[in-house]
């Protein structure tokens, strides 16, 4: 093996990302009024869930349905911070118990409880936001995956996680704010983030995140872990076999995925101003395999620009045909599925890069002998 085959970026993965980078952090500030950056803001929230389902299914072979849970929690870890700040004896002075979130006081707590008041530090929110949803994710791995459960069957189970946990969400009202989530958040740390200039900073702080996320997935797909994860993927008995433990690399990765979408959900609470049981549930679980579908489920580029198209599809369609929008995003899912099975980074890598190095070789521009196969990741 070749020590060009070991490197982080290929020639090609360094012109994805500048790519990629020149678009979210130039070409959309400058083409979008505030408005729709923010728009564009919070899709960039679901490319951090498609990126960790890259890494789950397109790397290590795990389909999960359930990755809504992890964005949620992530969410809710934020929300409650900011629910909290927003809930000072001041500025709830009219309710019944002054210093508590105003759900709890339309269902008569008179106390914040007990695993609430963690949630006054910023410092300890931030770290929730990342470890609630791994140590989650870390004893579903464990129960499914010394089991040796896979496929389908823990797709379903996923799937069946994401169902209880909108339903438990939902029936705790009183701990949670029911079907509504956690509302009216107005301020970090005095910072009011409902501001114009609050959701350009977000946004761009969005895409910060993304880019060391998507250098993380990078990382690890090109180095010894990547390759035993694909191994995986193709070859799961032969890789037990050969004295690995297929068990402990799944639930790592696994992990790793719960905690991008973590990550992408604390900042679509920061951007949005809301998080509710909305985003929790089956729907908004089986919109996330979309994105990475769509994108290319082995391409982490693919995977944001997949979360990037099918949303802007998603809301332009809405806007359009509200009736129909539904069907069009089902439509578009099963034709990518049928014709473009790898997604869009499928048909770049296949008919659009080779096309463009045969016309700069008639451009006289001088190319490697051997050009580097590996698509834009």
């Amino acid at each position: 093996m070749s020590i060009a085959s070991h490197r982080l970026f290929s020639r090609n993965d360094l012109i994805g990302f500048a790519v990629l980078a020149a678009i979210i952090f130039i070409v959309l500030p400058l083409a979008l009024d505030t408005f729709r950056l923010n728009l564009f803001g919070k899709y960039l929230t679901y490319a951090f869930v498609a990126l960790g389902l890259v890494l789950c299914w397109g790397a290590g072979g795990i389909l999960s349905l359930g990755q809504g849970v992890f964005f949620g929690l992530g969410g809710y870890c934020m929300a409650m911070f900011l629910k909290l700040e927003a809930s000072s004896p001041e500025n709830t002075a009219i309710q019944s118990t002054p210093g508590i979130p105003d759900f709890m006081d339309w269902n008569q707590l008179s106390a914040l409880p007990w695993w609430w008041e963690p949630f006054h530090s910023l410092t300890f929110s931030i770290v929730a936001v990342v470890v609630v949803p791994v140590f989650f994710a870390f004893i579903i791995g464990v129960a499914m995956f010394r089991r040796r459960v896979g496929g389908v069957y823990f797709a379903i189970i996923t799937q069946a996680i994401a169902a209880i946990m909108t339903i438990l969400i939902i029936g705790q009202q009183g701990y949670t704010g029911g079907v509504n989530g956690i509302t009216d958040l107005r301020t970090l740390k005095g910072w009011d983030i409902r501001t114009d200039s609050a959701k350009e900073i977000l946004y761009f702080v969005n895409g910060i995140l993304l880019f060391a996320c998507l250098l993380a997935a990078q990382y690890i797909r090109k180095s010894k872990l990547g390759r035993i994860l694909i191994a995986m993927r193709d070859q799961e008995d032969r890789v037990r076999f050969s004295g690995y433990d297929v068990a402990d690399f799944k639930i790592f990765v696994f992990c790793v995925g719960a905690a991008f979408a973590a990550i992408g959900g604390a900042m679509f609470t920061l951007q949005v101003g809301f998080m509710s049981p909305s985003f929790v549930g089956i729907v908004p679980s089986i919109e996330m395999v979309i994105y990475c579908a769509v994108g290319g489920r082995l391409s982490i580029l693919g995977a944001v620009y997949g979360a990037l198209l099918v949303n802007w599809a998603k809301t332009t369609f809405s806007e359009s045909f509200p009736e129909l929008w539904l069907f069009g995003l089902g439509a578009l899912f099963i034709a990518v599925v049928m014709a473009f099975p790898n997604g869009l980074a499928g048909v770049y890598a296949e008919h659009v890069a080779p096309r463009i190095a045969r016309l700069l070789r008639r451009g006289g521009v001088d190319l490697p002998t051997t050009p580097d196969k590996t698509p834009a990741e």
